[in-house]
């Protein structure tokens, strides 16, 4: 019953998301939303709201998957993931340890290809076009839905050149190899092969669709 109340008070807020120009196929809001305050708006002073009081208990009662999770050296840990709601549409939210936010939502067709959009106007924009901003070192441990390989190398090669996560990249690669010639592809494909952890090691690598290739043309 709580996860069904407060499925139905995220649908009622989905209509207010806007889409613009650059952001295809994603709505968002005027600002991230907090799910705590929709919760208390959906569940008032009821005994079982306590169950949305952190980050990880709302995952866990409304998550349908993760899609990117990001863990630092100091325990810090960041994730992105999927509500699929009622109505057919999947929102995507982070979270940060200490608050939950909505971030968009999108047309639920294909899940899978919606989370590789999601990453790649996620790292396009470095966070900008869902309200965030990216911002310190690298992580030491990714893990995410998408299998494609040269998409996420593409994607950590977008969200980390020229920042200072790039030197915190590098540090971690072979130091002692000329740096001439070598791009920085090359390092973000040698960093994830040391911090990715295969979270479907079952499942066969699957192409990404790239969002550029699927955008409706007028």
């Amino acid at each position: 019953m709580l996860r069904a109340r407060m499925l139905e008070a995220l649908d009622a807020r989905t209509p207010q998301f806007k889409g613009y120009e650059g952001i295809w196929p994603f709505r968002i809001p005027h600002e991230p939303l907090a799910l705590a305050d929709i919760a208390d708006e959906a569940l008032g002073d009821e005994a079982g709201a306590s169950r949305l009081a952190s980050p990880a208990r709302a995952r866990d009662l409304l998550r349908s998957r993760t899609v990117l999770e990001m863990r630092w050296p100091d325990g810090h840990v960041w994730q992105a993931w999927a509500i699929a709601l009622p109505s057919g549409l999947i929102l995507y939210c982070d979270d940060d340890g200490e608050e939950t936010r909505i971030l968009a939502s999108a047309k639920r067709g294909n899940p899978l290809e919606a989370d590789g959009f999601f990453l790649e106007l996620l790292a396009e924009t470095r966070g900008e076009a869902f309200g965030m901003e990216m911002a310190g070192g690298a992580p030491e441990r990714v893990r995410t839905s998408i299998t494609d390989r040269d998409f996420l190398i593409d994607v950590f090669v977008e969200l980390f050149e020229d920042t200072p996560a790039a030197r915190s990249i590098l540090d971690t690669v072979d130091t002692t190899r000329d740096r001439d010639g070598q791009d920085f592809r090359t390092d973000i494909e040698r960093w994830l092969a040391r911090t990715l952890v295969a979270s479907s090691a079952s499942r066969s690598p699957r192409r990404q669709v790239r969002r550029r290739d699927a955008e409706p043309t007028l």
